[in-house]
């Protein structure tokens, strides 16, 4: 090289071209678990209510009940979390971000003055952040995985509303980590819409062919109305979670997420 020629590189982490290569994909992958960690350790966010559900179902047409209900769910969980003396955990509103069900259980959160996460990811079409997401608690992800990772990591329930491939594969996903006991902690699962999740998944008919145990349909509830699915979240919540009969797992009694904001 020529004495007076200048090197034409620039330092890796500030080279976007081998930011955006194959060789850099790693680095990719763990930007999406440390970016939202350190958001969620800023505010203080150590629980969550995960919402999952279709993008479709709006405020009008034949489903418009399942948004108008995920609504009121989601306010009524914010007003009881908003509620405790113990600010230290909170019961946060999380879903995936974009419209229909999503969206619902988002604006219910915002309207009862809480803190609610939106994890979304960018795809062809529909996924959109809906307007009701906190700003500091909304994020978009490339990778479907790491997506997944945040929904499963601080989830202390789960509430699944009627939905397509994508919420299939989501409940799928979290049954499939508390049936095997990958999850080192109480997960309450409720399906909302007995009937929908009834014609869609016949759970009974796995039981009867021998792929799944019968001990394994109370790993989930179905409910029909804002008011049961809040008092069996309250009920499970406070068993596990708020008067535990058992001390909780090492990693539940101080997470990641909010061990470091108390440095």
């Amino acid at each position: 090289m020529n004495e007076n020629q200048e090197c034409p590189h620039v330092v890796a982490y500030k080279n976007s071209a081998f930011l955006d290569s194959a060789d850099a994909r790693a680095l990719r992958i763990l930007s999406e678990y440390l970016e939202p960690l350190s958001h969620f350790r800023r505010e203080r966010i150590r629980d969550t209510i995960v919402f999952f559900g279709s993008a479709r179902v709006g405020e009008s047409g034949p489903m418009s009940r399942y948004y108008q209900e995920a609504r009121t769910l989601a306010r009524l969980i914010t007003e009881w979390s908003e509620g405790m003396q113990n600010s230290s955990r909170r019961f946060v509103v999380c879903t995936g971000g974009g419209p229909g069900i999503m969206e619902a259980a988002n604006r219910g959160a915002r309207e009862a003055g809480g803190k609610t996460v939106g994890l979304n990811i960018g795809l062809p079409h529909e996924q959109t952040p809906n307007p009701y997401i906190t700003p500091e608690l909304c994020f978009e992800f490339h990778y479907f995985f790491m997506r997944k990772f945040w929904f499963a990591y601080l989830a202390k329930a789960l509430v699944v509303f009627p939905g397509g491939f994508g919420t299939l594969d989501e409940l799928m996903e979290l049954l499939t980590l508390v049936q095997t006991v990958k999850l080192a902690k109480h997960i309450i699962i409720l399906l909302y819409g007995t009937a929908y999740w009834k014609e869609i998944i016949n759970f009974d008919a796995l039981v009867r062919h021998g792929m799944i145990a019968e001990q394994d349909l109370e790993l989930f509830q179905c409910v029909d109305d804002p008011a049961t699915a809040l008092r069996l979240l309250q009920e499970g919540l406070t068993k596990y979670y708020l008067q535990p009969a058992e001390p909780l797992p090492a990693e539940e009694q101080e997470t990641p997420a909010i061990a470091k904001s108390r440095t």
